[in-house]
């Protein structure tokens, strides 16, 4: 909602100094992908991927998102799957695998939805992730989903470019 690329591009500087320097961060161009279970009428949505490198335990990563969410002004309760001005998910962390009531690692959907593996695959084709025995490009080439995911020009960080890779 509202100034979708400019709602990604806040959120990527919120969450860059999440990350544990010296390492770099990998991003994903922006995608623009078809509403999932959402309601009719719903306009696309603008979808990314940054990897970075979070020494902390998990939870710590998902109350900061959270607290980076909120800073932007999302609301701590909605409907599912209705639009939003900003969205953080956590999809891996390395090969943990989690399952309890605050988080679930990988991501449970992960796997089946288009506009999550396609800016995945930008930044880490050979990926694969736990419980899976092929790569996240193959995951996208074998989806069912008969979504869309465009790659659209813009950036995360505002550049022009095609290097995905910033070095804070």
């Amino acid at each position: 909602m509202g100034d979708r690329v400019g709602n990604l591009r806040e959120a990527f500087q919120q969450v860059v100094v999440l990350n544990e320097p010296p390492a770099r961060i990998v991003f994903s161009s922006i995608y623009e992908t078809s509403p999932v279970a959402s309601q009719p009428g719903t306009p696309f949505y603008l979808n990314a991927v940054i990897e970075i490198d979070f020494q902390e335990a998990p939870i710590t990563l998902l109350r900061r998102v959270l607290e980076i969410e909120q800073t932007l002004g999302r609301p701590s309760r909605r409907p599912r799957n209705a639009s939003r001005l900003i969205d953080l998910d956590i999809l891996y962390v390395g090969d943990l695998v989690l399952n309890d009531a605050s988080i679930t690692i990988p991501h449970p959907r992960l796997t089946e939805r288009r506009f999550v593996l396609a800016p995945l695959a930008e930044v880490a084709p050979d990926l694969v992730l736990p419980g899976q025995n092929v790569s996240v490009e193959e995951l996208l080439a074998r989806l069912a989903d008969p979504g869309t995911a465009v790659r659209i020009a813009s950036t995360l960080n505002g550049h022009e470019q095609d290097n995905a890779r910033f070095d804070p």
